[in-house]
């Protein structure tokens, strides 16, 4: 019997799960390693997420190299003979030429590191984690599935900018980010629900990481994020969309250079930024102080003036779905969001939001809305499975 890993790295975390393999993947081991950097711990759990063991890690020289080590040598004993076969990747960025997941090889890690400008916040590590595994494991195939590969399906003038076009000569487009969250949300809700899945969707990504996708029949057709993943909505510590002006206001008056602005549009700005407090939701919706409740107040009104673009982008709405961690367990930003959306003629059952039930719309609402838990390392399984099928 054989198994399939997949590994979702970030700045000093690396999230994982092995799955089974039969007809369809099945969840039998997830696991963190958190703390790379600093003080690094492991916790692995079984499907049921029952905790099988937690470890304290050596801080000393334990980078994402050490820690890919780790995870391997943490779930070999709980692997009951299923050897592992392949491994799939979570990878933020794959430009314009990687539209579908690929078996990586040196040379075609080396080429996604050309995304990192890209992608600062995520592509180091999930390619630190790639090469790890290649130089230790050089015969298990490892396998990478794109963030930006669902958005390929655009059309033309939603991917453009109105730049001279000798730099969307050069791959200067909006890309879109999320892409597997997505996939796997737009599979389940044509499986609950397939009239409306083949209609005019928006689908609400809210995390720390945060963007909404007009999907017309399962496919993407416009998305808030760009060409970076720091565009469009604000996010736990992005700005979202920003006048380009300002950022040359601060090179001019604040005297900022490149990196200090990437660190202020992706690490000091967001929830955190407006709040002064934190970037997690739940901190800010338990806070009493006021720029907490006007941090919230400005990431709603965001996702409501982008929801209204994707709208127009569609032709109307007939569905909007949330998903992801603010998306999937705060009802009350989901309450704010459909009370925004009335003139849409969406109307909420808020018994069945605060339970966070499937279908939180009211019976006579124009416009279904779904809660649908995203689940990317899933998605990452099956298109694994898909690949080395036809090999």
């Amino acid at each position: 019997m054989s198994s399939i890993a997949v590994v979702n790295a970030g700045s000093s975390s690396i999230k994982f799960a092995i799955y089974g393999v039969a007809d369809a993947p099945t969840l039998r081991l997830k696991g963190l390693i958190e703390g790379i950097g600093a003080t690094p711990r492991a916790r692995l759990s079984d499907a049921g997420g029952g905790v099988l063991l937690k470890e304290d890690l050596p801080p000393q020289g334990f980078d994402h190299a050490a820690a890919t080590q780790t995870m391997m040598r943490l779930v070999a004993p709980w692997l009951d003979g299923h050897d592992i076969s392949a491994v799939g990747h979570r990878v933020v960025h794959g430009g314009g030429e990687f539209a579908a997941p690929v078996v990586l090889t040196p040379e075609s890690a080396e080429r996604l590191a050309a995304f990192i400008p890209l992608a600062p916040l995520h592509q180091p590590h999930n390619l630190a984690v790639i090469r790890a595994m290649l130089a230790a494991h050089p015969d298990l195939p490892q396998v990478a599935c794109f963030d930006t590969a669902f958005h390929q399906t655009q059309p033309p003038l939603a991917q453009a900018f109105a730049l001279p076009r000798k730099y969307a000569a050069d791959g200067i487009r909006r890309y879109g980010f999320h892409g597997i969250s997505y996939e796997y949300v737009t599979g389940r809700l044509k499986a609950l629900a397939p009239e409306i899945a083949s209609g005019r969707v928006v689908v609400a990504h809210l995390g720390n990481g945060a963007s909404l996708c007009a999907v017309m029949d399962g496919r993407s057709v416009a998305t808030t994020m760009g060409f970076t993943a720091a565009d469009g909505l604000m996010m736990g510590t992005r700005c979202g969309a920003i006048d380009p002006g300002v950022l040359v206001h601060m090179i001019d008056q604040y005297g900022m250079g490149a990196r200090e602005l990437e660190d202020l549009i992706y690490r000091q700005s967001g929830l955190l930024g407006v709040s002064g407090l934190s970037s997690d939701m739940r901190t800010l919706r338990a806070a009493d102080d006021p720029a907490a409740k006007e941090a919230i107040a400005l990431f709603v009104y965001r996702i409501l003036r982008e929801i209204g673009s994707l709208a127009a982008a569609l032709g109307g709405l007939d569905a909007l779905v949330f998903t992801a961690g603010i998306g999937e367990n705060d009802a009350k930003t989901r309450a704010e969001v459909a009370a925004g959306c009335a003139w849409l003629g969406l109307e909420l059952d808020e018994p069945a939001n605060l339970r966070g039930d499937l279908t939180i719309s009211a019976p006579d609402s124009r416009i279904a809305v779904f809660v649908i838990p995203t689940n990317e390392e899933l998605e990452i399984a099956r298109s694994v499975m898909r690949l080395m099928s036809d090999r």
